[in-house]
């Protein structure tokens, strides 16, 4: 029997199934995140050369548990719990068929179960990439399939909800925009499950030693998977920033026409980003390169650059509206800096825009890409992205999460409230230490960067010491904030104090539950539009942070290009 219950808050119709579908989902995710932020610790302090932790066998071992989890198994639980919230209860629709949705759960699980023992036991020490010919066991590419089966079941079960939703009429006019960007992410996620099934197939039958693997058709076919699948990270990460921004502020979409194009955008072009990956592969010709990181993929590139002004923008026209009119930023300034969902979202957006969004766009030129490849400047970008911008989008969403659907307090809330502030920090500390650290050569993949027991020798600048301390502090403090998290979550879910049916005035909760975004007034609203100046005119304070932004992309993309030209003197 399906019953439904009303959110007090949103006033959104949960059905029983994707509520329980919802809870599983993140609970895993945050299982996973554990497992990959402890092995994150020991990862740490095995780069750090002062300490040096690990031996060469367990790092690498330590490096591929901590790659899977937080890129592959954390994320996507996560991500699969989204797809339930924007097909289900924010359109007020029962999920299609839930047994299926519960079979694609225990599918991966049970993938993710076994591809941990196989990594635990020293089976798979073969890094997240896998890469050809190094080989893992059997079972290792089994859990991966299973896997990605159960998420491709998720994905199906997204698109039919969808359909549930329009035939039973449960939503007026068009999808809301973050459903809307969740199908982005399912559209893509569609796409990257297909190529880790193209690819982890034929690889589980070449470790049975029943068929050859090339190598370089290993790559290229994989980083469709490997790259790609962090590309539902933003758009799903993108999705939340608009429904963050609604319910911590009351944000407005600045024109849905212009961010649903961008999110298409993102369907078209934005797993050509793949490519930077094998720019320094000598089996793919220069105009393969050149096509797959410049031209189309700057559309991407686009996509993303309209979804950064539009996300801050609509904050700020909403804040404006309401009567934050002083100034440039009177409106960020008074923003309600103390809801933890609100600092995570905005940090998440300005750190996975300044820090990640412009390094990723650099280190995708196929000539700068020579002297960064394979350095500590690729994970220092992709930290940025995945964990500055796309789990710290996760966490501040899962500070509504906790009340609105597990209808708990959270847990340990005064520490919670900074906790965005620690982790942001941290992880700023350390993406900009390990950046500059791969500016000078450091290795991204190679256990002793002294190469101690090499029959030559190498001296890195006296900086990198330093850098490398730098980084590792950054890491320590990220660490301590997604440790608070953890255990504020765990604690709320399984040992939180239940939010009492119609009760507003908990201490443990949000300001955007118990004290609502004042609603806009169709008087405000009509004399803001009514405003002499443009769209662009109404949010001053975004665009001379738009500004800001393009000034640090410049300087960072000459400066690189001023870095290659000391390698290719001539004369």
């Amino acid at each position: 029997m399906t019953t439904f219950r009303t959110c007090p808050t949103t006033g959104l119709k949960v059905q029983d199934h994707a509520d329980n579908l919802m809870r599983a989902h993140a609970v895993v995710g945050v299982v996973a995140l554990l497992v990959g932020g402890i092995t994150a610790i020991l990862v740490l302090l095995t780069r750090w050369q002062a300490v040096h932790l690990l031996n060469a066998e367990w790092f690498y071992r330590i490096l591929t548990i901590h790659g899977m989890n937080m890129l592959i198994f954390f994320i996507l639980f996560f991500e699969m719990a989204i797809l339930y919230f924007a097909s289900g209860p924010l359109l007020n629709s029962r999920i299609a068929t839930p047994r299926v949705g519960w079979v694609a759960f225990v599918l991966m699980v049970a993938g993710m179960l076994l591809v941990e023992w196989t990594m635990f036991t020293g089976q798979a020490d073969v890094l997240f990439t896998s890469y050809v010919p190094l080989r893992a066991a059997p079972n290792y590419y089994l859990g991966v399939i299973l896997f990605a089966v159960g998420a491709i079941l998720v994905t199906v079960q997204f698109f039919a909800t969808l359909v549930v939703a329009k035939r039973e009429k449960t939503y007026e006019g068009s999808v809301p925009l973050v459903t809307y960007g969740a199908a982005t992410a399912a559209i893509i996620a569609a796409i990257t499950l297909l190529h880790g099934a193209a690819i982890y197939i034929p690889t589980y039958l070449w470790s049975l030693d029943l068929m050859p693997m090339d190598a370089e058709i290993y790559r290229l076919v994989w980083w469709g998977l490997g790259h790609s699948s962090q590309q539902i990270n933003v758009a799903a990460m993108v999705s939340v920033w608009y429904l963050l921004g609604a319910l911590t502020v009351g944000s407005v979409v600045l024109n849905e026409k212009i961010s649903r194009s961008a999110f298409v955008l993102y369907v078209l072009f934005i797993s050509m980003a793949s490519a930077h990956h094998l720019l320094v592969d000598p089996g793919f010709g220069p105009a393969w390169k050149v096509w797959n990181t410049s031209y189309a993929m700057y559309l991407a590139v686009l996509a993303s650059m309209i979804h950064g002004f539009t996300v801050p923008a609509g904050l700020e026209i909403g804040q404006r509206v309401r009567g934050l009119t002083k100034g440039l930023f009177e409106w960020l300034r008074r923003a309600p800096w103390g809801d933890p969902g609100f600092s995570a979202m905005f940090f998440s957006l300005v750190v996975f825009g300044f820090l990640g969004g412009i390094t990723g766009v650099t280190f995708g030129t196929e000539q700068i890409n020579i002297i960064a490849h394979n350095t500590l400047r690729i994970p220092g970008h992709f930290h940025a992205t995945v964990v500055s911008g796309t789990a710290m989008a996760f966490m501040g969403l899962t500070f509504y999460v906790i009340p609105l659907v597990f209808r708990k307090q959270i847990a340990f809330y005064p520490l919670i409230k900074w906790q965005p502030y620690l982790f942001a920090g941290g992880m700023v500390i350390f993406s900009v230490g390990m950046t500059f650290a791969g500016t000078f050569g450091v290795p991204r993949r190679h256990w002793d960067i002294t190469f101690s027991n090499a029959p030559f020798n190498l001296e890195f600048s006296p900086a990198v010491d330093l850098l490398i301390s730098i980084m590792a502090i950054g890491g320590i403090i990220a660490a301590i904030a997604g440790g608070i998290f953890i255990l504020s979550t765990v604690w709320s879910v399984f040992f939180g104090r239940p939010l009492e049916k119609g009760s507003t005035g908990f201490h443990g909760v949000p300001p955007g539950i118990h004290k609502q975004p004042v609603p806009i007034t169709p008087e405000a609203a009509a004399a803001f539009e009514a405003a002499p100046t443009g769209m662009l005119g109404k949010a001053p304070g975004t665009l001379v942070l738009v500004f800001v932004f393009l000034l640090a992309f410049v300087t960072y993309y000459f400066v690189n290009w001023k870095l290659l030209s000391f390698l290719w003197q001539i004369g």
